[in-house]
C-alpha cells in the first residue's frame, strides 16, 4: 500500500541532515522524538511573530533568520515573551535558527518548558531552505514499493514486472552482462517526486540480484561498480505474462497499455513469455521501440498507412 502520510521526527532530521546544515539543538530535546515534519513546505516566523498567527501551519519547519532575530531583540522581555507565547507554539515542529544567530534567552526557556525544538545552522537562511527544500521533497514524497527489477537500460529507467519466477532476475542478470545497470531486484522503492517516479532499492538489498541455483550474487563486486544505480526515473514499465495466460495477443503493437503508480501513468509493454524467447533481447528492443516512438514515429502505424495507401491506388 503507498504510504499517503510520510512524516519524519525532527530527531531523524537533525541526524540525516546534519552534514549538510550542521544543526545543534538549542532547547527542546525532550521534543526531538515526538515532534514530526510532515510537510515540505517551510515558513519565516516574521509575519507570525507580528500578529498574523493564523499563516502557522502544522507540521512545517519554521525558520528564523537575522529580521526575525533583530525584531524581537528590539522588543521590551515581556512584550518578546507575548510574542512568543502568541505563536501558536503547539502547531510548531521546530524553529530553525539561520547563521548561527543567538535568539532571545526567553524563546529557549519557553521551547524548553514546553519540549519545542530550537535548532540551529551556519548556514544563511536562502541556502537553508534550498537544502531542507530538497531533502524534504524526497524523504516525504509519497511512495510505495513494488516486487520488481528496476534497470537502467539505454539511460531509460525501466521497471520489469512480472509474477515470481516467471524470469525478472536472469533477465535482469543477461541485461547486465551487455553493459545495461542494475536498481534493484526484487522490491523497488517508488517515489512520486513532482511528476515523476524515481525508483530506487531498499539499503539491505542494493547491488544484490537472486538468481535461482546461484543464490544472491553481488552485482557490483562481480561486473564493477558501472553495473549498478543508487536511483533512477522511471519512464518505462515491461510486464512479463506467460503467453498461454494472455489470450489474443495484438501482432502489430497497435495496442498501448498503461500502468497507474501513485497516480501517475506510465507506458507499459507486455511481452508473452514462453521457453526459447529471448527475454533480455525482447526487453532491449522494447526499450529501443520506446526511444523511437517517443519521436512520433510507429512501425506499425507506418504499416496501416502503406496498406490504406495500396488499397486506396487499386
Amino acid at each position: 500500500m503507498p504510504n499517503a502520510n510520510p512524516q519524519i521526527t525532527i530527531a531523524e532530521f537533525v541526524d540525516k541532515t546534519f552534514n549538510d546544515l550542521n544543526l545543534k539543538v538549542l532547547a527542546g530535546n525532550d521534543g526531538l522524538h515526538s515532534k514530526q515534519i510532515s510537510s515540505t513546505r517551510i515558513q519565516k516566523l516574521g509575519l507570525a511573530l507580528a500578529g498574523f498567527t493564523h499563516y502557522i501551519h502544522a507540521g512545517r519547519i519554521q525558520i528564523v533568520g537575522q529580521s526575525e532575530i533583530s525584531y524581537l531583540f528590539q522588543l521590551e522581555s515581556e512584550k518578546r515573551i507575548h510574542a512568543i507565547k502568541h505563536l501558536d507554539l503547539e502547531k510548531i515542529s521546530c524553529i530553525l535558527i539561520t547563521k548561527d544567530l543567538d535568539p532571545p534567552p526567553e524563546l529557549l526557556e519557553i521551547a524548553e518548558k514546553i519540549a519545542l525544538p530550537i535548532l540551529q545552522t551556519p548556514q544563511v537562511s536562502s541556502k537553508t531552505i534550498s537544502l531542507i527544500s530538497n531533502f524534504l521533497e524526497d524523504v516525504l514524497a509519497p511512495q510505495v514499493t513494488l516486487h520488481g527489477v528496476l534497470m537502467s537500460i539505454y539511460g531509460i529507467g525501466v521497471l520489469i514486472l512480472g509474477n515470481s519466477g516467471i524470469g525478472k532476475s536472469e533477465c535482469a542478470l543477461d541485461l547486465i552482462t551487455r553493459g545495461h545497470r542494475l536498481v534493484s531486484d526484487d522490491s523497488v522503492v517508488i517515489k512520486k517526486i513532482g511528476e515523476f517516479l524515481k525508483g530506487s532499492a531498499h539499503d539491505l538489498t542494493f547491488e544484490l540480484l537472486e538468481i535461482r541455483g546461484l543464490g544472491i550474487i553481488n552485482i557490483r563486486e562481480l561486473f564493477g561498480v558501472s553495473a549498478i544505480s543508487k536511483t533512477k526515473q522511471i519512464e518505462l514499465i515491461i510486464e512479463f505474462e506467460r503467453w498461454n495466460d494472455l489470450g489474443e495477443i495484438d501482432r502489430l503493437g497497435l495496442e498501448t497499455h498503461e500502468t497507474e503508480i501513485l497516480n501517475l501513468k506510465t507506458k507499459k509493454f507486455i511481452l508473452p513469455v514462453s521457453a526459447g524467447r529471448n527475454l533480455s533481447t525482447l526487453v532491449e528492443t522494447a526499450v529501443r521501440v520506446h526511444l523511437v516512438e517517443t519521436t512520433g514515429t510507429s512501425a506499425a502505424q507506418k504499416l496501416i498507412e502503406r496498406h490504406n495507401a495500396l488499397v486506396g491506388g487499386v
